[in-house]
């Protein structure tokens, strides 16, 4: 069993004002394996107060030892990256494959994205007659989930620190050990006393204790739509800046002049990725009606091949869902949509057969559905998608966007520039066109209750800047 009952505080790891502890639980063994202490408002006050007395230096560092100290902390990482991948498989489920190919590659992928802008990045500009400069927004803190966890915290912490800011991390309890790893590779890197601080703990105890601090200026949220809720609401009585990245319900459009098999099958595969435990993830396929039952078939047979078992055993495609509480919630919703009619064509409740002990959820496919049921508007987290026909494209339109969500689209179709043309009309904050990956360079982020403010490259920077405009007299 492992033990992490320090939090990092001012350079230094510290106890905890008052003892407290909670194990992390490995969803595959359904057993504890590692302690973590959970703090308080105290040890909140005790970070930010170093975080605020290292801003007054950190933000005037210039950017060549912001650039080199990122450096360090790349070639830190790189001597801890499979013990990163290996952790975060163990406490969140995520295959090794996937941990080593995508979990673990973010971290590195955020701080050399975010070094290559800092290097070339415009902090001064003149104007008419004024100068426009840029500055570090302050002392942040920044709050993040377990289901992408080192991901979440190293979009956060890359351009905090590039931009010159001070911060105190609250990781997910679920899966916190792959942020404390990340603390260590930043203390050998050399990062200053107070610039990074770690607490661990919970939204109710650390987490609000943050958000209400009168000495943090940003926070910087990811997680639920209604814990994002309450992270603005604690904000607003201090008129601190909060960038939220919250849920989403993505529609993926398959136009009727896409590949059936390719866009289908493809969209299981997207949907699927990390047990569905995506924030993007496209649970909703929308089908042309004439299309729909051999869509279903080809779902189906896709969906078979979808092995879910120990994240460490070769040959499994899915592992766990993070917890016995996200467990229970997707067999409920399982469970709604065979009772509110939709069609079941593979899955179902309870675990994959031979699987009797871990957090392991049928890879489940419902056809037939329509965008009033539950399992078309609620956030499922687990690997449970949605197929719905529809009769024409401006509906399929109408169907993607009617959403309180708004993070995500995907379009499929044998003509891009089609594409295209419905991607301007969906109503998120990004869209992937036939299977299109992600680019570290672009902004990641939503609109309406998926959030506000951009992650990831030059957007993602600039969230932790403040703009002033000087005015300087005009020369004769």
């Amino acid at each position: 069993m492992q033990e992490h009952l320090k939090f990092y505080i001012n350079g230094e790891w510290v106890d905890p004002v008052t003892p407290a502890t909670l194990d992390v639980i490995n969803p595959t063994t359904e057993e504890p394996f590692a302690t973590i202490s959970m703090g308080s408002a105290a040890d909140v006050d005790k970070a930010v107060a170093a975080a605020k007395a290292a801003f007054e230096s950190f933000s005037k560092t210039t950017v060549a030892e912001r650039a080199e100290l990122l450096g360090a902390i790349l070639a830190e990482y790189a001597k801890r990256y499979d013990e990163i991948a290996q952790t975060i498989s163990t406490e969140m489920g995520a295959p090794i494959w996937l941990s080593k190919a995508a979990q673990a590659a973010t971290g590195q992928a955020h701080f050399a994205t975010i070094l290559e802008i800092l290097k070339n990045y415009n902090w001064e500009e003149k104007k008419g007659n004024y100068v426009l400069l840029k500055e570090p927004v302050g002392v942040c803190g920044l709050i993040t989930p377990w289901n992408w966890p080192i991901n979440q915290i190293t979009c956060k912490v890359a351009p905090a620190l590039a931009a010159g800011c001070t911060m105190i991390l609250k990781p997910s309890e679920v899966a916190p050990v792959n942020g404390i790893i990340l603390a260590e590779v930043l203390h050998a890197a050399g990062v200053p006393k107070g610039v990074f601080n770690l607490v661990n703990g919970d939204g109710a105890s650390v987490g609000e204790a943050m958000s209400s601090h009168p000495d943090i200026h940003m926070m910087s949220f990811t997680g639920s739509t209604r814990a994002g809720i309450l992270v603005a609401k604690a904000s607003a009585e201090t008129v601190k800046r909060v960038a939220q990245e919250l849920g989403g319900k993505s529609a993926n459009i398959v136009l009727e002049d896409a590949d059936l098999q390719t866009a289908v099958s493809g969209g299981i595969s997207q949907m699927f990725t990390n047990s569905g435990q995506s924030c993007n993830a496209p649970s909703r396929m929308l089908v042309p009606a004439k299309s729909h039952d051999e869509a279903l078939k080809i779902a189906k047979a896709t969906a078979e091949t979808v092995k879910a078992g120990d994240p460490f055993e070769e040959g499994t495609v899915i592992g766990p869902v993070v917890s016995e509480v996200q467990f229970d919630k997707i067999q409920a919703l399982i469970q709604k949509g065979i009772d509110e009619g939709a069609e079941l064509v593979t899955g179902g409740t309870g675990r994959p057969d031979g699987l009797n002990v871990g957090y392991f959820v049928k890879p489940t496919i419902f056809g037939g559905v329509n965008n009033d049921m539950t399992i078309a508007r609620e956030e499922i987290f687990g690997p449970v998608l949605s197929i719905l026909p529809y009769e024409s494209e401006e509906e399929a339109i109408e169907i993607a966007n009617d959403t309180p969500y708004g993070l995500s689209g995907y379009v499929q179709s044998g003509d891009v520039d089609h594409a295209m043309t419905v991607a301007a009309q969906i109503r998120t904050g990004n869209v992937h066109v036939n299977g299109s990956g992600p680019d570290f360079g672009a902004p990641f982020g939503g609109y309406k209750q998926s959030g506000n403010g951009r992650e990831w490259g030059e957007l993602g920077f600039e969230e932790f800047l403040e703009t002033k405009a000087v005015f300087v007299p005009k020369v004769a």
